[in-house]
Protein backbone atom coordinates (compact mmCIF):
# COMPACT_ATOMS: atom_id res chain seq x y z
CA UNK A 1 0.00 0.00 0.00
CA UNK A 2 1.07 3.37 -1.07
CA UNK A 3 1.46 6.54 1.74
CA UNK A 4 0.62 9.67 0.09
CA UNK A 5 0.42 13.04 2.58
CA UNK A 6 -3.25 15.17 2.28
CA UNK A 7 -1.40 17.79 0.78
CA UNK A 8 -0.30 15.36 -1.95
CA UNK A 9 -3.80 14.58 -3.18
CA UNK A 10 -5.02 17.93 -2.83
CA UNK A 11 -2.06 19.31 -5.46
CA UNK A 12 -2.05 16.30 -7.62
CA UNK A 13 -5.00 14.11 -7.57
CA UNK A 14 -4.17 12.25 -10.94
CA UNK A 15 -1.20 10.52 -8.81
CA UNK A 16 -4.11 8.80 -6.81
CA UNK A 17 -6.19 8.14 -9.49
CA UNK A 18 -2.77 6.50 -11.42
CA UNK A 19 -2.10 4.19 -8.22
CA UNK A 20 -5.86 2.97 -7.38
CA UNK A 21 -5.98 2.23 -11.25
CA UNK A 22 -3.05 0.10 -11.13
CA UNK A 23 -5.01 -2.03 -8.23
CA UNK A 24 -2.95 -0.28 -5.55
CA UNK A 25 -4.47 0.82 -2.44
CA UNK A 26 -3.33 4.48 -1.33
CA UNK A 27 -3.29 5.52 2.37
CA UNK A 28 -4.27 9.24 2.96
CA UNK A 29 -2.22 10.89 6.21
CA UNK A 30 -2.39 14.60 7.66
CA UNK A 31 0.74 15.36 9.59
CA UNK A 32 1.37 11.51 9.53
CA UNK A 33 -1.65 10.25 11.36
CA UNK A 34 -3.93 7.82 9.05
CA UNK A 35 -7.03 9.46 7.31
CA UNK A 36 -8.31 7.38 4.52
CA UNK A 37 -7.64 3.96 2.83
CA UNK A 38 -8.36 4.47 -0.73
CA UNK A 39 -9.00 1.37 -3.25
CA UNK A 40 -9.12 0.43 -6.30
CA UNK A 41 -13.09 -0.05 -7.32
CA UNK A 42 -14.58 -3.34 -7.75
CA UNK A 43 -12.38 -4.50 -4.47
CA UNK A 44 -15.26 -4.80 -2.04
CA UNK A 45 -15.30 -6.72 1.19
CA UNK A 46 -16.03 -10.12 -0.63
CA UNK A 47 -13.37 -10.02 -3.08
CA UNK A 48 -11.03 -9.17 -0.18
CA UNK A 49 -12.13 -12.26 2.03
CA UNK A 50 -11.99 -14.53 -1.11
CA UNK A 51 -8.36 -14.05 -1.96
CA UNK A 52 -7.74 -13.78 1.58
CA UNK A 53 -9.33 -17.42 2.15
CA UNK A 54 -7.16 -18.41 -1.34
CA UNK A 55 -4.13 -17.08 0.43
CA UNK A 56 -4.62 -19.00 3.69
CA UNK A 57 -5.15 -22.65 1.82
CA UNK A 58 -2.55 -22.18 -0.59
CA UNK A 59 0.31 -21.33 2.51
CA UNK A 60 -1.80 -24.36 4.16
CA UNK A 61 -0.63 -26.89 1.50
CA UNK A 62 2.79 -25.18 1.61
CA UNK A 63 3.42 -26.18 4.91
CA UNK A 64 1.97 -29.59 4.47
CA UNK A 65 4.75 -30.44 1.72
CA UNK A 66 7.87 -32.23 2.67
CA UNK A 67 10.66 -30.22 3.97
CA UNK A 68 13.76 -30.21 1.73
CA UNK A 69 16.77 -31.45 3.01
CA UNK A 70 18.77 -28.51 2.17
CA UNK A 71 18.28 -25.53 4.49
CA UNK A 72 17.51 -22.64 2.56
CA UNK A 73 20.66 -20.56 4.58
CA UNK A 74 22.74 -23.13 2.42
CA UNK A 75 21.02 -22.45 -0.51
CA UNK A 76 21.57 -18.50 0.36
CA UNK A 77 25.43 -19.37 0.67
CA UNK A 78 25.93 -21.75 -2.39
CA UNK A 79 24.52 -19.36 -4.75
CA UNK A 80 26.60 -16.49 -3.12
CA UNK A 81 30.02 -19.03 -3.68
CA UNK A 82 30.69 -18.44 0.53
Amino acid sequence: MKTLPLRELLRRPATVKKLTRAGQSVQITDSGKPLWVVHPAGQNEEEKSRRTQLMDEELDNLLKERRSAVSAAKLVLDSRGL
